[in-house]
């Protein structure tokens, strides 16, 4: 209820308009793209809360710590070792197979420094767990953000992110400078699966 009510203030207050698809009606790996600032969060909160979509997400141990873990905890935050990233991948995908039901926000570009790929993490989880994948997006350009299509992972790696590349191409993120090209580095090797 507090959420839905935060969430009222926040669209009727802000520049930015929510528009897009309706909120997907299972489980679903929901990417977060462009992921240029760290501004995205609150939007992405904003979006999960007036759509009534339950989320998890993934973020850095740093995050968890002290008098903050608690509070990230409350809001779905799932910490990251990023000495093993695959660790949290698998403990993701146990928790959707134990019957744990959530939307899982992932941010596979990176609002620091320069990455020519994404990271595969979202793709990964989606196809072991046979969750589908939800495009969330901010676009700076017409101060829109929303989610668009939500679809199904065929293992075929450079179909399926041609299908995202497709999507994003026109999206700027609030930082146009730090965008990163949706690309996979496995992309390379002949388009198998993660």
């Amino acid at each position: 209820m507090l959420r839905r009510l935060v969430s009222r203030v926040f669209w009727a207050s802000s520049r930015w308009r929510l528009v897009g698809e309706p909120a997907p009606t299972r489980p679903t790996v929901l990417i977060g793209a462009p992921h240029t600032s760290n501004w995205d969060f609150v939007i992405m909160l904003a979006i999960a809360w007036r759509l009534g979509i339950d989320v998890r997400w993934l973020g850095k141990k740093s995050l968890f710590t002290g008098w903050r873990e608690p509070i990230m905890r409350r809001l779905g935050g799932i910490p990251v070792d990023r000495s093993d990233p695959s660790r949290v991948v698998d403990e993701v995908v146990q928790r959707v197979r134990a019957g744990e039901v959530f939307g899982l926000v992932v941010t596979p570009d990176g609002t620091r420094g320069t990455h020519e790929y994404w990271k595969s993490g979202f793709y990964r989880i989606a196809r072991e767990t046979g969750m589908p994948v939800t495009l969330g997006f901010v676009d700076r350009t017409t101060m829109t953000t929303g989610l668009g299509p939500t679809f199904e992972l065929t293992g075929d790696v450079v179909a399926d992110m041609d299908r995202i590349r497709a999507f994003y191409a026109d999206k700027a993120g609030f930082r146009p400078d730090r965008r990163i090209e949706p690309r996979l580095h496995n992309e390379q090797s002949g388009g198998a699966a993660p």
